[in-house]
């Protein structure tokens, strides 16, 4: 039996009133019927091993069992770590782009967006906000703090008309510098 390592990435964990402790968190994945889990960084990122080769199943199952234990959604972004380590080298901005700005984020999505929603993406560049996208990720990077921008994981939702979560790429490098081979 084949066992795959995972990296889930989960929204609104510890924003907006929804506090989990890691530990408990952690435990929710294990009764799950999950090994190997471990919580990186308090903001809803689980790494964990499964026999279960389909995200989308993953996703689904791991959504219904928050759910029900914490009483509220949890939409779930699931990438293996061949995945992860793909996303840390794409380049979707210049190196010296990315090197200026003051942040540079990646949007996990469970499916890739649309051309409608690619569009109306694309209308909200502007001189501080730039926006790529690649297959279910989209990367952010802003010119000013993030809390000076606009652009939020609420924006990008209603923009996409789909659920996301955003995490750093500094995050995203250190997951894959952990815990991938």
């Amino acid at each position: 039996m084949s066992r795959f390592n995972c990296f889930s990435f989960l929204r609104a964990i510890n924003v907006g009133g929804h506090n989990v402790k890691m530990d408990a968190l952690r435990d929710l994945f294990i009764a799950m019927g999950f090994s190997n889990v471990v919580t990186f960084i308090a903001s809803g990122n689980v790494i964990f091993t499964s026999t279960e080769k389909h995200t989308a199943a993953l996703e689904k199952r791991i959504e219904k069992n928050l759910k029900e234990a914490l009483g509220y959604e949890v939409s779930t972004f699931i990438r293996t770590g061949k995945e992860l380590a793909a996303i840390v080298e794409y380049l979707p901005f210049p190196q010296s782009q990315i090197d200026k700005a003051t942040a540079f984020n990646v949007a996990f999505l469970q499916e890739p967006p649309d051309a409608a929603a690619l569009s109306k993406l694309t209308a909200l560049k502007n001189d501080v906000d730039h926006f790529h996208v690649y297959g279910r990720e989209v990367y952010w990077l802003c010119k000013v703090k993030q809390s000076d921008s606009k652009f939020s994981n609420v924006v990008l939702e209603k923009t996409l008309g789909m659920k996301a979560t955003l995490r750093g790429m500094n995050t995203v490098r250190k997951l894959v510098a952990k815990y991938c081979e």
